[in-house]
């Protein structure tokens, strides 16, 4: 089957400005175009006519959405921003409000803000994972990310998309981020495509690198591009924000990779699941950013992006990002936002200072380092991950999960303070017996 022509279009845009990014598509990411012709095009030129008979959606005789007024008693705002589709790519005044807001929460991107591109809106984190695995992932690549990643990553991109992971070991002997262990698997094999997925702070550890450790991974990167590798990076920032003590990488480590280099292309997913606590909104963005770019190639990824999005799920929830709106211009929000983080916040100091004050566990199981987030991981004995959960449950009234034979991950996040010694009490009681 021939390429449709707006795909070639986009293509063309894309391998004009950077040669580089067009490689790291992958052939459904080549192939895929937001329709300009046709039913959108259409609708757009008959909006505004006295009689328009091309919207798919049922309207009022007054021209209104229908709504029954069962759901329209419960929502406190126009129908037209609720009830109503929303734009395949996201409503542009969201678009627009998430990267200031994004600008302002990383100042390492002040200085280059138009050089990043216009955030797309996904149906939240996991579907933004979903479309960058269209866009950019062949069956049969390979994602590099460390060895305690999201579980959720093999139905994303293996089963999905037919890709391996490979993994390095997080964490050093010394406990910090493995960064040899990055480099050396990018130097594995000839220079070539490289996808590189990073998660900080991370699910399931806790862990978000130092300051340090981040420029450490730049330069890992940059270093695997001057080799004559192309990279994407993709950098999972579901838990954006979080980050609990002083020394660690307060920003998105997007902001080091988005104009590293003209082979980097760096893929950033965020949304206000965890940064804003609406884990049933389903709203997140997909934003890009390289080092050779231009408007022309961001609105083309963009274009590929809203094609995808169109031809799986072809919107997001428009109540969701009408509600959302609506609180970033409320003069509580980032009062309400500072209360929310403390109480996160008092919950880890407490986990983090009852490992140190309990000398006695180290027998049966040591924290991994953990510093941000929701979670932190302890490593127990070989096997002993999964009878120490059965046990938890069935005889402390506890639940944690276990991840794989020697690793349990354990969310303070949701674990009220007053609880968390106990927790920890049946954690070392069931490590005792298990």
């Amino acid at each position: 089957m021939p390429m449709n022509p707006q795909a070639e279009e986009l293509n063309r845009t894309i391998s004009t400005v950077n040669p580089h990014v067009f490689d790291l598509l992958s052939d459904r990411g080549k192939e895929i175009y937001f329709p300009k012709r046709g039913i959108l095009s259409q609708s757009a030129e008959a909006r505004g006519t006295a009689i328009n008979a091309t919207i798919g959606t049922a309207l009022e005789d007054d021209g209104s959405p229908m709504a029954l007024g069962s759901l329209r008693s419960q929502v406190n705002m126009p129908t037209t921003e609720c009830f109503n589709y929303a734009p395949s790519p996201g409503r542009l005044e969201i678009r627009k409000h998430w990267k200031d807001m994004m600008v302002r929460k990383n100042p390492c991107l002040a200085c280059f803000a138009s050089q990043i591109s216009l955030p797309v809106v996904t149906s939240a984190l996991t579907h933004g994972l979903s479309m960058a695995g269209y866009l950019f992932v062949n069956d049969g690549d390979s994602i590099i990310t460390p060895d305690l990643y999201w579980e959720n990553y093999e139905l994303v991109f293996g089963n999905s998309c037919g890709c391996r992971l490979i993994t390095f070991p997080m964490f050093t002997g010394r406990n910090g981020f493995n960064t040899a262990g990055l480099a050396s698997r990018l130097k594995e094999g000839k220079p070539g495509k490289r996808i590189v997925l990073l998660n900080f702070p991370n699910n399931p550890t806790g862990y978000t690198v130092t300051e340090r450790e981040a420029r450490e991974v730049r330069d890992a990167l940059v270093a695997a591009a001057d080799d004559g590798n192309t990279l994407l990076v993709i950098v999972d920032d579901a838990y954006f924000g979080l980050v609990f003590e002083k020394g660690i990488l307060q920003e998105s480590i997007f902001g080091l990779l988005a104009g590293a280099h003209e082979k980097i292309l760096a893929v950033k997913l965020d949304g206000p699941t965890k940064e804003d606590y609406v884990w049933g909104f389903r709203i997140g963005f997909m934003t890009f950013g390289t080092a050779r770019a231009s408007d022309a190639l961001y609105g083309a990824l963009e274009a590929k992006l809203a094609g995808a999005i169109r031809g799986s799920i072809s919107s997001s929830s428009n109540l969701g990002q009408t509600m959302l709106i609506s609180a970033y211009s409320d003069k509580n929000y980032e009062k309400e936002k500072v209360e929310k983080f403390n109480v996160l916040k008092r919950r880890y100091e407490k986990m983090r200072d009852l490992f140190a004050a309990h000398a006695e566990y180290q027998p049966f199981f040591t924290p991994l380092p953990f510093n941000s987030g929701y979670f932190m991981c302890i490593r127990t004995r070989p096997g002993a991950a999964e009878p120490m959960r059965r046990l938890l449950v069935e005889k402390f009234g506890t639940g944690v999960i276990a991840q794989g034979s020697d690793i349990i991950r354990i969310a303070f996040s949701s674990t009220p303070y007053s609880m968390i010694e106990k927790l920890l009490d049946n954690i070392y009681k069931a490590a005792q017996e298990a």
